[in-house]
């Protein structure tokens, strides 16, 4: 790498080096045009039931086939990926805007407030993730912004433990404590001096979650109560076909790969963006 660039140079640099990163952002890219754009392009209307073509496999009429009602299964993927990355990208942003809060105010805080900040966090994350988002989801109901709420909330406390350490080990820095002593108010210092040094983690740490959190919409609809129908969804879609794997298995698994193929390209750019930020390649 050259001695003098500049720090987006050294950003894309970087990322360019990393070829599985690469592989990560063309796949988010496919997935975010897809989202998009494909909905304008549907051959059928995802919902429209066609009972005289139940059960079709793949052909030229119906490139993925269709279900046990006759809807193209083209079709429903489509618009399943909007609705995938909507829920994902929005319980993230949710999860980002309450939890580094919290995890900085109990860093920086300490005392009752950081304890009890901590301990409402070690009971939340005693619940696996899944089981969180399921009984919150069963408690505020709301269609598909409930089900953004439930995800949101329930890798929320990630977000205020991730926030929480490294803000414990910035409040006694020199510069920190400097801008104490020039009279800088609380609220100014914790977002002005401590939040960006936390932002790199909450980026990296916010597309992994982005992955989960997609993984997470697809279980709460496989067992029913994520995005209510007729609206398609990839997990209800799985669920829908799992009586027919045998004789239809197309309805599950060509749902199921595109779930797979969205999970790893964010993890993969995760991978990225971590080796951007991380300062040991400067």
């Amino acid at each position: 790498m050259p001695e003098r660039i500049t720090p987006a140079q050294r950003m894309w640099w970087t990322f360019k080096r990393n070829k599985t990163a690469l592989v990560g952002a063309v796949g988010v890219c496919i997935i975010f045009v897809l989202a998009a754009v494909g909905p304008f392009f549907m051959p059928y209307d995802p919902v429209e039931q066609h009972l005289m073509d139940q059960l079709k496999p793949p052909s030229r009429q119906y490139l993925f086939g269709t279900d046990v009602f006759g809807r193209d299964v083209l079709s429903r993927v489509v618009l399943g990926a909007r609705f995938s990355l909507m829920v994902g990208l929005s319980s993230v942003m949710i999860a980002v805007v309450l939890g580094v809060p919290l995890g900085i105010i109990a860093g920086y805080k300490g005392g009752t407030i950081d304890t009890v900040i901590t301990r409402v966090v070690d009971i939340l994350m005693s619940f696996p993730v899944l089981i969180l988002g399921l009984m919150i989801r069963a408690a505020i109901g709301g269609g598909l912004t409930g089900l953004v709420l439930a995800i949101g909330i329930s890798i929320t406390p990630r977000f205020i433990r991730l926030a929480r350490g490294p803000t414990i080990s910035i409040r006694e820095k020199e510069y920190v404590e400097a801008a104490k002593a020039m009279g800088v108010n609380e609220f100014r210092l914790m977002f002005r001096h401590i939040l960006p040094n936390v932002i790199s983690d909450v980026a990296v740490m916010s597309t992994l979650w982005i992955a989960l959190a997609i993984r997470l919409e697809a279980n709460l609809s496989f067992i029913g109560i994520g995005i209510p129908p007729p609206t398609p969804s990839w997990g209800e879609m799985i669920r829908s076909g799992v009586d027919f794997l045998v004789n239809a298995p197309w309805i599950s698994f060509i749902p199921g790969m595109f779930i797979l193929f969205t999970v790893m390209s964010f993890n993969m750019i995760g991978d990225g963006i971590r080796d951007i930020i991380d300062p040991r390649l400067d």
